[in-house]
Parts: structure tokens; sequence; C-alpha cells
């Protein structure tokens, strides 16, 4: 059954009956709907929790990222990163802003900025290249303990190790996806362009920007009255939300409750939505999706196959990735590759291994060494 999300309030003078908190939350909520399409009930929800905490960072011991992505331009990314701009503290806008700007820029002694990071796919886009020093930047900074760590000459031709913090709030938006493991740590709105139907107020910054600062400064007072009630605090997570996913949670939650009113029930069914929708949705990991084919399209109760079959059969399914890997498709080395980094229930590799078959021996799989990563790793059957 799936948990409904209230609407938001539709008149001031529900606004003013609201505590405080509630009452700034869905202020925030109605400015970015005055100006946003964003998919969901859902995703209005967290995008108010996101920009709230971003005045609170010091309170938790992580911050998850905020990405904004979709398969097209046009789709409301870049005015969503605007409005967040009004909203949060310190806002820094980096387009192709280089690693070492980023965290000394995170790491000075002039206040941390909140980093909103847009075009991130011209960062790490296919044609980008892997970029792992931001990569590492922006994972390490999802931790309060996150540091990187980089050599300093004193002058003197001596160098040393130096520790720059890297904890920071940051959004993000981009066509396509994101490395995997920036993905796991951020809430992920996938924005689609408006339809006909669906009407915004345009946006004029000599005009709103004013508004949004009035709302960012109201946040920031009302963050000041809850700071040592949210500092150390453990929400209640919804049931199944574990692990990463908690981790990324929990900061929101935190502030829902703060804030009172409908925000904690309403918080706690958008991240129920967003993590399931993420789990079923889910292209950050090439070998889960293999894993996840494998057990329910190619195998099924068949309790070996030969890999030319294997392949066979993956390559026939309809919307998968196994006919065309960069151009060419899925071979017995690279399915080798690719299953060799899981494995077995005896703790060792999944590697092919001999089939006899009609006096042949032919390489292939074994359901039972598949067994224990689809345990640990595949949605549930039917998912």
């Amino acid at each position: 059954m799936t948990t409904a999300i209230h609407p938001a309030p539709a008149s001031i003078e529900i606004l003013e009956q609201a505590p405080e908190g509630a009452a700034v939350l869905d202020a925030v909520e109605t400015f970015h709907r005055r100006f946003n399409v964003f998919p969901s009930e859902a995703a209005y929800v967290a995008v108010a929790l996101w920009d709230a905490h971003a005045h609170l960072l010091d309170t938790f011991d992580a911050t998850p990222r905020l990405a904004f992505l979709s398969p097209e331009p046009g789709s409301g990314k870049s005015r969503a990163l605007e409005i967040v701009e009004t909203l949060v503290p310190a806002p820094m806008v980096a387009v192709n802003a280089s690693p070492a700007a980023l965290f000394r820029a995170v790491s000075g002694g002039e206040g941390r900025p909140t980093i909103l990071f847009d075009e991130i796919d011209t960062v790490f886009g296919p044609k980008a290249g892997e970029n792992e020093e931001l990569r590492g930047f922006i994972n390490a900074g999802h931790r309060r303990s996150g540091v990187t760590y980089r050599c300093v000459s004193d002058g003197a031709g001596n160098q040393s190790v130096v520790a720059f913090p890297s904890y920071c709030a940051l959004a993000v938006a981009g066509l396509g996806n994101l490395p995997d493991t920036i993905l796991t740590r951020s809430v992920v709105i996938r924005m689609r362009r408006r339809a006909r139907s669906e009407k915004v107020e345009p946006f004029r910054s000599r005009l709103h920007t004013t508004e949004g600062h009035a709302l960012r400064d109201r946040l920031a007072t009302w963050a000041d009255t809850v700071r040592d009630r949210i500092t150390g605090a453990f929400p209640v997570m919804p049931d199944g939300v574990t692990d990463r996913p908690a981790d990324v949670w929990e900061p929101l939650l935190a502030v829902a409750d703060a804030a009172g009113g409908t925000w904690p029930d309403r918080a706690r069914a958008a991240c129920v939505e967003l993590v399931t929708a993420a789990e079923s949705d889910d292209k950050a990991s090439l070998g889960i999706r293999l894993l996840t084919d494998l057990r329910d399209h190619v195998f099924g109760d068949i309790a070996r196959l030969p890999t030319a079959v294997v392949l066979e059969q993956l390559r026939s399914l309809d919307e998968s990735p196994w006919g065309d890997m960069d151009g060419r498709p899925l071979d017995s080395r690279g399915l080798a590759r690719m299953l060799r980094e899981y494995m077995t229930g005896a703790n060792k590799p999944i590697v092919a291994r001999n089939i006899k078959s009609g006096g042949a021996v032919l390489k292939g799989y074994y359901a039972d060494d598949l067994a224990d990563a689809w345990n640990r790793y595949c949605p549930a059957p039917g998912f």
C-alpha cells in the first residue's frame, strides 16, 4: 500500500496556524512550486527538507547530495538549482570547477559554502573521463569527518601532507546519470520536460531572488532555534530503509521531526517513495543489473548453462544493455570479468566451470555459484 503524501497548505491562514518550522517549510515548498515542476509530490518534500538541512549542517554526521537528473535538456534541472541557490546558505555556483578550487573553498576560513554544480554531465559524462579526483572530493564531503589530503609546499622546497576538510552540502544538475558512488549518497530527482498542461511562473532574478533570500533568512533563524535539539538526534526510519539510504535520509527526517506539523509523516512517505524508486530503477550498478537478469530471465529453475547460451539469452532481452556494450555485444570475456567481482557462498569468485553435455565439455555457469550473490545484491523476485 502506498503511503499518501499530504498536499501543501493552500492558504496563508493555514501557514500561520502551523508551528514555525512547519510554516517555513511550507513556504519553501510553495516557493519551489511556483517555479519548478518536479516529477512527484515526494520530490517537493525532499527538496524543501534538503534546503533546510543545509542551514543545520554541523548538527549531522552526514549530508546527502541532491541530484537533479534528466535524460534530455530542457527539463528544468538548472532552474531547480537556481531556486535552491536562493534558499541555502553561502551558495557557490560551480560549472566545471576544479577539485582544487572546490576543496580550498570548503576548507577556507570564510564560512563553508553550499556547492551547486550545474552541468555535472560535463564532468562525469561518457566523454568526460572518470574525474576520480572530483569524485573523491564529492564522496569524502558526504561525511563530517571527510577530508581531502594534498601535498603542500612551504616555499622552501619542503612538502607536507595537509588534510583539507571536505564536508559540505552539495547539489548537482545534469544529463544522464552519475557514478554509482555518488548516486548512492544522493536524493535523486528524475526531472522531466514540462507537459503542456504544467504551468510555472517565470523566474525573474531581479524580482524573485529577494523573496527567496527572505525565506532563506527565515530558515536560518528557525534553524538556530532547533540546532541543539537536532544535534545528536536519531530519527525513526521507515521500515525497510537501512544502510546507505538511511544515512542519506536521516538528516532530512531530523529536520522534518523538528519542524512538526504534517512534515514528519510527509517526510517518511517521501523517503519510502524515493528510496523504492531508486531501488527499482537503479542503473548505477551494471553488475547488479547483470545478476538480476541472470536470475530472472536466464537461469530460472535451470541448474547450469553453457556460457554461449547465457550470452545468447542476455543479448535477446528487450531494453537490456547486453547487446550493445560500448558498440559491441557482451562477450564471454566481459561476462567473466563482471561476474568475478562477486563471490560464491564459499567466498570464492564466480567463474565459469566445466559442464558436461552430450559427451562434450563446455564452459558455463552454475546457479548454485550465483545464489549467494543473488540473495545479497538483487531486489526480491517480482519487485
